[in-house]
């Protein structure tokens, strides 16, 4: 199978590289800068080159899209978070759109932010959601890659939540603090944390290209989601250290301004359709996902 991956230099489109070359697929990964072409991965900075190779995609990964809370949400900062989701995906499916032979899936990045806020709701695929920006921005990001049904494509929109896995995501911002014995809960840490692990979220990616009945919206967050206070306990059994000293809720707003949101509140999310399509996690436990995340 030949697979195109788009953000595939990211934390998780290197790890979904690794595991499409260990079964033998070939990988095509469009980027922004030219990198050097490594045995079975071809990389491009513009979709034309795939067309003048005549290279056949089977499927289509898109995981495009700037970090979310790396920085306050200055109208500027909100504009290059669309712009880096919506813009690159519509250029996807317009891509597709005219080539020659289309890619029988595409598999396209979204978020648990879809869904707003909503305290202790258990939240599946089915859920209402709550107005606002991470909700507008994830749906007009889903609605950018829904357009490829009509160009007769199968599309599976991947609702990740907080991805938990050795060097890199969310724990390399956790991690310092943590091992200087300054970790602990943020806020009240009664808000939900909905997490997955690296190898899960690879797995459940692979699962939907393969598995040509499933379409849709699917939430990629483990089964079991935690509270922040009882995720940051967990972290630092991990870690054999305390974690016992809280970040006030004052201080993320501080930092973060409007951002600070999706670290306060959060949501309470399920991966129900992975579920019922006989999906398996390989770390439905936060400890055994926080253990091999910090020890792998």
């Amino acid at each position: 199978m030949q697979v195109l991956i788009s953000g595939g230099t990211g934390f998780i489109g290197k790890r979904l590289q690794a595991a499409l070359l260990a079964r033998g697929d070939q990988v095509v990964i469009w980027s922004r800068t030219s990198q050097k072409n490594a045995p079975g991965v071809q990389y491009v900075t513009d979709l034309a080159q795939i067309d003048q190779t005549n290279q056949s995609i089977d499927a289509v990964v898109n995981l495009a899209g700037a970090p979310i809370v790396d920085k306050r949400w200055s109208d500027a900062r909100k504009a290059l978070l669309r712009d880096s989701r919506i813009q690159t995906t519509r250029q996807l499916v317009q891509w597709m759109a005219a080539s020659a032979t289309r890619p029988s899936v595409l598999v396209s990045g979204s978020a648990i932010g879809y869904y707003g806020s909503q305290g202790d709701e258990v939240l599946d695929e089915k859920a209402s959601v709550a107005p606002g920006f991470t909700h507008q921005l994830c749906a007009d990001w889903e609605r950018e890659a829904e357009a490829a049904t009509e160009l007769g494509i199968r599309v599976c929109q991947i609702r990740t939540g907080v991805v938990l896995g050795p060097k890199g995501g969310a724990l390399a911002k956790m991690l310092p603090p943590f091992r200087l014995g300054l970790g602990g809960a943020i806020g009240t840490g009664q808000q939900w944390m909905s997490w997955i692990h690296l190898e899960d979220e690879v797995a459940a990616i692979l699962w939907l290209i393969d598995h040509p009945e499933l379409s849709g919206a699917f939430n990629l967050t483990a089964p079991n989601p935690a509270r922040n206070a009882e995720f940051a306990k967990a972290l630092g059994r991990s870690l054999k250290l305390p974690a016992c000293l809280p970040m006030p809720a004052w201080v993320m707003k501080l930092m973060l301004g409007e951002a600070s949101e999706l670290l306060l509140e959060g949501q309470r999310v399920v991966p129900q359709k992975l579920l019922d399509a006989g999906f398996r996690f390989r770390y439905p436990e936060l400890d055994q996902a926080l253990n091999a995340a910090v020890n792998g």
